[in-house]
């Protein structure tokens, strides 16, 4: 369809008319990359060679002097006056360019007059318009009843009359915008008077309605704006939600400030029902070497925690800090730090501040220096504990500082290796006793020599090493507390690799035979319990520690051991694309001895081998993957552990899936099916839940639908979660989102934490990335 050429009393095309298509005429390209519930789309940009249509540069200015270009089909001129021009009119100046039906060329004035329906097409955009003057001296466009279209973004609207003034700056007076499609304003902004300036980065509008089905249902007098990727002081989004626990129906209106090109702040006061108003805080300074953040958020008088608490004051707050550095050379360093005012704080009030719902909060800041062979860091570590039902004796230690070092170096045939570390441990000692009460410091070192030996067809890596620990500590009950602890440790570590190659299905696969042999043997005492634990902990047996001389993580115990693990890996390997599609492995541990190092009673075994562990891995598709993983005792018959798992996504993610099964004998058993599955081509279903056997009920559930077209989308979900007090508690949670202008609410982020790829599914939402 053309513009020109009409027939009498036909209206015109508008911008996003002349190149909007059905989704069946549109290229193969453009329409591959469409969601699914869009009928249709716009034609790549067809602009000139490389100008940018009337908002970009190279019009021509007062002190430039670029050749005015004309065509018609009929041509009337008057020497030194007038060029009349008629039919199928050409105008170019530069980059600028713009067709119509004729043209008048006022030579003494340099103003030329275009009769529409005009068209000036540039890259990424497209305007129409009625009639218009263009200045061929200063540059300066007006065009009256003009719609135009911007092809990034998908963004169109008209305007009663539309000015470029200069380079840089336009002026639209009775604007609208929306990147909904032709004739669709399912939403749409609408101004008296907008101002866009490039060289700022940001428009200006007066007189601001939102509009939906064209029914005004917001109003703002002024608004300010960002039309590129710089920042821009002004009004986010309104947040607005509700909870059945914690805080209840609420609504943020966050500012966003900004204060300089390398600092800048949020503010978000919001009103809680029940608890008033509460606000917080969000800085961001950014320098040569890094980035530092910190929010803050603070109610002066909590209503709801007041009457939950009486003699407290109503009044909480909280703090979380954070910065990184990169110094170079290898050197960086870090900070985190976070504060509540009390335990409840963060279930009843946080919204923005980045500080998990979790026990103990953690305070750190140290630097760390990093090569292929070397690893060094020291920090400062300590916690606020805010759970109720922690005692005292189970609070983590501070440390104040640990300092780690750790290098490899090659010495001919030999490796030779060094993991070390420095503690002081402290924690409030006041209320405690026995060992619990002790303070002190621990340095732990363990050199090691080994002999690697590498092949294509295998590996054998005999190692020797000494892990020393020497303790002076505090408050110590059981003796003096200066003392160390040697423990040498003997590991021999080999492994063969086969290899043949078939088809399955008419597709070539490489499968793999990988046997591997675990020696480890370590002489520690059997009696460690007058050893504070400090950061240590026994691990259950588990795949991964086939490979591993100790089942103790931390420092404070070193187990004895005399064992040998016998495993078994087979791969199958696509050799068209390369992905691995399947892995199988098994192994087990044979114990010559009994073991005998307990963490206060706990660690100690007399069995000769381990559980079976094995692990499957299938990739049958690249968008499926089954994985299992699990401990079976051949002696019981008994299932020890297991965790399976099944994910899905379809290749645009639309469709979404994931079954579990966690089972640990005479501790936990829960299932947990989740999914999103498109109803219609606009329409999805989101759902999650997750039962308790032991429990007998569920624990958790999110149920929610989506709609999405192809300019707007909306989410509403409920969502079931199990508190730490085993209550099942609930909130509403939904999120509105406009194309092209980000949206409102917080249901994503909620969903994206409870399914598996719904975060690269909401990155995808109106189109591929």
């Amino acid at each position: 369809m053309s513009a020109t050429g009409l027939s009498y009393g036909e209206e015109a095309p508008s911008a996003a008319e002349l190149d909007w298509r059905p989704k069946s005429q549109l290229p193969e390209s453009v329409r591959n990359s469409l969601p699914v519930f869009c009928s249709g789309g716009y034609l790549p940009s067809g602009g000139g060679e490389d100008g940018s249509g009337v908002f970009g540069e190279g019009i021509a200015g007062a002190d430039e002097a670029v050749p005015l270009q004309v065509s018609g089909l009929n041509a009337r001129y008057e020497i030194d006056r007038e060029l009349y021009l008629q039919g199928d009119v050409r105008l170019r100046q530069g980059n600028f360019q713009v067709t119509g039906t004729e043209a008048r060329y006022n030579q003494s004035l340099g103003q030329v007059s275009i009769q529409g329906p005009l068209v000036s097409r540039g890259q990424g955009f497209l305007l129409t318009g009625d009639r218009a003057e263009y200045s061929v001296d200063s540059g300066q466009f007006d065009i009256n009843t003009a719609t135009f279209l911007l092809h990034g973004p998908e963004m169109r609207g008209r305007a009663g009359a539309l000015s470029r003034v200069d380079e840089s700056r336009v002026e639209i007076r009775d604007g609208m915008l929306t990147t909904c499609g032709p004739q669709q304003n399912d939403w749409a902004i609408v101004a008296s008077d907008i101002e866009l300036d490039q060289a700022g980065g940001f428009g200006t509008a007066k007189h601001v309605r939102f509009e939906i089905l064209d029914v005004p249902v917001f109003y703002w007098p002024y608004a300010s704006f960002p039309i590129d990727d710089r920042r821009k002081s002004g009004f986010l989004y309104p947040e607005f939600g509700s909870s059945s626990a914690g805080s209840g129906a609420f609504l943020a209106t966050p500012y966003y400030l900004n204060l300089a090109p390398h600092y800048d702040a949020t503010i978000t006061p919001q009103y809680i029902h029940g608890r008033g108003l509460f606000n917080e805080v969000e800085g961001r300074y950014l320098s040569s070497v890094g980035q530092t953040t910190l929010q803050v958020g603070y109610i002066d008088n909590d209503s709801a925690y007041a009457d939950e608490n009486p003699g407290e004051s109503g009044q909480r707050w909280a703090l979380d800090a954070s910065t990184r550095a990169t110094f170079g050379s290898g050197w960086n360093g870090y900070g985190d730090y976070s504060v509540v005012s009390d335990n409840d704080y963060l279930s009843d009030l946080n919204r923005s501040l980045e500080i998990s719902q979790t026990s103990h909060l953690q305070r750190r800041g140290g630097v760390r220096y990093q090569t292929a062979n070397q690893y060094f860091d020291a920090y400062l570590n300590d916690y606020q504990t805010i759970s109720d039902s922690i005692a005292d004796e189970d609070k983590p230690y501070a440390q104040l500082p640990q300092i780690v070092y750790a290098g490899t170096a090659e010495a001919g045939w030999l490796e030779a290796g060094l993991e070390s570390e420095y503690a002081w441990f402290y924690r409030e000692n006041d209320s405690l006793t026995g060992l619990d009460k002790a303070n002190g410091q621990r340095f732990r070192a363990r050199p090691e020599l080994a002999l690697p030996m590498r092949a294509l067809w295998g590996f054998s890596r005999p190692s020797l090493s000494l892990d020393y620990t020497r303790y002076d500590l505090e408050d110590y009950s059981a003796g003096d507390g200066e003392f160390d602890r040697t423990v040498p440790v003997v590991e021999w570590d080999n492994g063969l690799y086969f290899d043949r190659r078939s088809s399955l299905f008419d597709v070539p696969y490489n499968q793999t035979l990988e046997p591997r042999l675990y020696y480890a043997w370590a002489d520690a005492d059997a009696d460690q319990n007058d050893i504070p634990a400090f950061d240590t902990a026994f691990e259950s047996f588990s795949f991964d520690q086939l490979f591993q001389p100790d089942r103790f993580v931390g420092g404070d115990r070193v187990g004895n051991t005399n064992q040998l693990t016998v495993a078994l890996t087979s791969r199958f390997n696509d050799l068209v694309t390369g992905a691995e599609r399947a892995r199988f492995s098994v192994g087990q541990v044979q114990y010559f001895e009994d073991r005998e190092v307990t963490l206060f009673g706990e660690g100690a075994s007399n069995l000769s081998r381990s559980p079976l562990a094995g692990e499957v891995v299938l990739n049958p598709l690249q968008n499926l993957q089954i994985r299992s993983t699990g401990l079976w005792d051949p002696e019981t018959g008994d299932t020890e552990e297991g965790r399976s798992q099944l994910i899905f996504h379809s290749q645009d993610y639309r469709y979404l899936a994931s079954i579990g099964h966690t089972y640990s004998r005479d501790e936990l058993e829960q299932s947990d099916i989740a999914a999103v599955i498109p109803a219609t081509d606009r329409v999805s279903l989101i759902g999650r839940w997750v039962y308790d056997s032991d429990l007998d009920r569920t624990v958790g559930s999110l149920a929610g639908i989506e709609y999405n077209n192809c300019c707007w989308s909306v989410q509403v979900v409920h969502q079931n979660y199990f508190t730490d007090d085993q209550e099942l508690e609930s909130r509403i949670l939904f999120q509105i989102q406009l194309k092209g202008l980000g949206g409102s609410g917080g249901s994503s982020t909620s969903i994206s934490e409870a399914i598996y790829g719904f975060d690269e599914r909401e990155q995808r939402r109106f189109g591929t990335p």
